[in-house]
């Protein structure tokens, strides 16, 4: 059930301010970070954080009180949210999703030239027959989803609340419970773990700009009269476990082959790839300081000379590379996506042929 609000948060009309917001979001529950003010993004970090690179589970700032690190520093702490609004009125205010156990679908508007088909709905052959004429916006792709499941479209779903953005966009919040699965934060433009062509998942690894929030572009505004979210309806987390959303605790490792299926030559190949995907992997323990993308560029190159040289397809690494990347850094798919591309074809300039004995 979606936790209760005190009173003195109710007020989601506009008028509250960023301080109000933040008392509001803590008393349910819900752990807050600050914003740059007028933007939406994290505040900056210190100094100190922003000249030595280093994970937030290492920051001496969090312990001193301070919000380096984004979504990390997240907290419900009333004397915190004391002295960061307190003395900084302008901060915005965003949610850190996983820890408030919410999953927020963030449907873009954006102008974008739309993809073939198959790529609207991850997993979900859409039929020729299917007029998709008018098409243009996650809006479309995720009413597509709920006719094809004959369920309620989340845009529509009054019960819970939802956000319209700056940008004509709309944030539809719902609650997990506590003790149930985690899911992974993604973008709809993901070609491993999307939901819906231009409809992001802000949840484990994300965060979400509140209500009332202003920036340059405009104010997050409360649509309709829920200021709370519902549960998490059924069939769309079945959707989001069929689209790889649900969270594993333990990352999947590359699989060991059988001595008996694989030439020597492929053997080789795999001794060669399986650790570097592994420590691509290994950044799922921390979201920052890890150099992830030199690692995930490490592999994707020599997956290209792999693939150049024959000893694996080029399905077999990609599928590989972004499953890794996806693990390690599920709010970071494009970027992942491009460092992929780019190395994987810069490898194949370079064809690795392998020698010696298995």
């Amino acid at each position: 059930m979606p936790r209760q609000h005190e009173t003195s948060g109710s007020r989601s009309t506009g008028t509250a301010s960023p301080y109000d917001v933040a008392r509001w979001c803590a008393g349910n529950g819900w752990p807050v970070h600050p914003l740059a003010p007028g933007r939406k993004t994290p505040a900056a970090n210190c100094p100190a954080c922003r000249n030595e690179p280093h994970g937030p589970q290492d920051c001496p700032c969090h312990p001193a009180g301070r919000w380096c690190h984004g979504f990390h520093a997240a907290t419900t702490k009333s004397a915190l949210l004391d002295a960061w609004w307190g003395s900084h009125p302008t901060l915005g205010v965003a949610v850190s999703c996983g820890p408030a156990d919410l999953v927020v679908l963030d449907i873009d508007a954006h102008s974008a030239e739309v993809p073939d088909r198959n790529r609207l709905l991850p997993g979900i052959p859409i039929h020729e027959s299917v007029n998709l004429a008018g098409l243009a916006s996650g809006f479309d792709t995720l009413a597509l989803l709920a006719a094809l499941r004959k369920q309620q479209n989340p845009a529509d779903d009054d019960s819970t609340l939802r956000v319209r953005t700056p940008s004509g966009g709309l944030h539809v919040w719902y609650q997990t419970p506590p003790e149930g699965p985690r899911y992974r934060s993604s973008v709809g433009s993901s070609p491993k773990t999307a939901l819906a062509w231009q409809v992001d998942v802000r949840s484990t690894g994300g965060y979400i700009v509140t209500p009332t929030t202003r920036t340059l572009a405009g104010t997050y505004t409360p649509v309709g009269t829920a200021r709370t979210p519902a549960v998490l309806p059924d069939w769309l987390a079945t959707e989001l476990q069929r689209t790889g959303h649900r969270v594993n605790q333990q990352p999947t490792r590359l699989p060991s082959p059988h001595p008996d299926t694989l030439r020597p030559a492929r053997k080789r190949a795999h001794r060669l790839l399986e650790p570097l995907i592994n420590q691509v992997q290994d950044c799922a323990a921390a979201p920052e300081g890890t150099a992830f993308t030199e690692k995930l560029n490490r592999a994707a190159y020599t997956a290209g000379g792999l693939i150049a040289s024959g000893h694996l397809t080029d399905t077999q690494a990609r599928d590989l590379l972004t499953a890794a990347a996806d693990a390690a850094r599920p709010h970071r798919s494009r970027h992942s996506l491009a460092v992929i591309n780019s190395a994987l074809t810069a490898g194949a300039s370079r064809p690795l042929h392998l020698k010696g004995r298995p």
